[in-house]
């Protein structure tokens, strides 16, 4: 099996049954027995294809007699797969695209169709990408150019303006530097970058955060010497921002309630010094695994892992001095590492509401009077934002939002509330809202 083959599978994968590419690739490449180039080959096909459907379904339309639908599964994923490479992938031959692509669908019982491909895949090669016209219509040309379905160009173009909705949209198809929070129980800023620069990383400073630094080409991090000894661990710095937003102190006891894969529980300790407690809860025992083996990678010693329900109230849980909240959302603010997220419609996500909003109000019963709340998702939509926290403070006049972060540039609100655009901060679209509890605890 080579790299197009293996990423032809995969994307057929996905398109029969759903499947999720990083685990449908992570699977391939395992039976593969792949080089590293050929794997890097294979994945930079499938994310490609699929990060860019919408504007490859577009051109591959105007090309064929029948609608995209009535083909084949395996002719389909042919074409996108090479329209990927013909369109967005410099280093290779448009021929060897088109030839490669005609092999595909012959191997898959599909030579019936190896004209058609061939035909198709030409003409493409031949005028390049084509965008339908502006002025016929904004938001069919903000799709199809950056590969949204409509319903979330819309959706962002009327919750943050039109200037931001397409910033939100070109920054999910670019690529950002691997954000790399220090262990500062065990390193420095200034040591860890001398010693990622003797493995052959360079890095950066990220001037909002003291602890990060950013890499530009970063490759596996659990090759890296520095990471198995603990140096580091990989956090996007919408998460570190998030962990700052709480604020927590050395000595103090913290609630992260969705904490897997424990990243952020993981900044938090390290913020107090390894003093006091982080009480890392998920719902799943395997999860739970993942928040213990990291700590122990970093030697924090203050981190107290759980199977919890953060959407059940637990009256054997102490009170807590503050409580992250990170509640799981539709995502759209990390569709630049997921990119089969962007392609949810409103009907994958219309319940996602009211469980976070539950999750919100049983974190809320934990917490201390005086103590800091924050609420978070990595998703930019305000139905599961400030819609939410709206309704939190409507509903809980024991409690009062608390604006932070006022020195990062966002998107906000009256209230205080803080959104992360991906293209102005140079990381993942991120919300985040903090409360403290003024009234009498209930």
């Amino acid at each position: 099996m080579n790299a197009r083959e293996a990423a032809f599978g995969v994307l057929l994968k996905m398109e029969r049954d759903g499947a999720y590419s990083n685990l449908a690739l992570d699977g391939a490449l395992k039976s593969a027995s792949l080089s590293a180039e050929d794997s890097a080959l294979a994945a930079a096909i499938v994310y490609t294809a699929t990060e860019r459907r919408l504007t490859i379904d577009y051109n591959l339309s105007l090309y064929l007699t029948q609608p995209l639908k009535k083909l084949r599964p395996e002719v389909l994923t042919a074409l996108r797969a090479g329209c990927a490479q013909i369109f967005f992938m410099d280093r290779i031959p448009a021929s060897a695209a088109v030839n490669e692509s005609v092999k595909l669908v012959k191997r898959a019982d599909s030579a019936y169709a190896a004209g058609l491909v061939n035909a198709v895949l030409r003409k493409a090669a031949r005028n390049g990408p084509r965008l339908p016209k502006r002025e016929n219509g904004e938001t069919t040309f903000l799709s199809v150019k950056y590969s949204c379905p409509e319903w979330l160009v819309k959706m962002w173009s009327e919750a943050y303006g039109a200037e931001n909705a397409e910033g939100i949209m070109a920054a999910s198809l670019e690529q950002r530097a691997s954000a790399l929070r220090v262990n500062t129980l065990k390193t420095t800023p200034q040591e860890l970058t001398a010693r990622l620069r003797a493995e052959g990383v360079e890095t950066a400073r990220y001037e909002l955060l003291p602890n990060v630094l950013l890499a530009e080409s970063l490759g596996a991090a659990e090759k890296l010497r520095a990471f198995s000894e603990g140096l580091f661990h990989v956090q996007d710095v919408a998460s570190g921002l998030c962990c700052m937003a709480l604020g927590a102190c050395p000595g103090e006891t913290v609630m992260d309630v969705c904490a897997a894969p424990g990243g952020k529980s993981f900044t938090i300790a390290q913020e107090m010094r390894g003093e006091g407690f982080v009480k890392a809860f998920d719902l799943h025992a395997n999860r739970v695994g993942l928040i213990e083996s990291g700590a122990a990678r970093l030697g924090i010693g203050n981190i107290r892992a759980e199977v919890r329900d953060a959407a059940r109230f637990d009256e054997s849980v102490e009170k807590t001095d503050r409580i992250l909240c990170d509640v799981p959302c539709s995502g759209f603010g990390v569709i630049d590492k997921k990119p089969e997220i962007r392609y949810k419609t409103p009907q994958d996500i219309d319940k996602l509401p009211d469980l976070q909003y539950l999750i919100l109000c049983v974190a809320a019963k934990y917490l201390k009077t005086g103590g800091r709340l924050v609420y978070s998702t990595c998703t930019l939509n305000p139905a599961e934002n400030e819609d939410v926290c709206e309704r939190f403070l409507n509903e809980h006049p024991d409690f009062k939002a608390v604006p932070v972060l006022k020195d990062v540039p966002h998107y906000g609100s009256g209230q205080g509330f803080v959104t992360l655009m991906p293209h102005v901060t140079k990381s993942d679209g991120f919300f985040i809202a903090a409360f403290t509890r003024i009234g009498k605890q209930q």
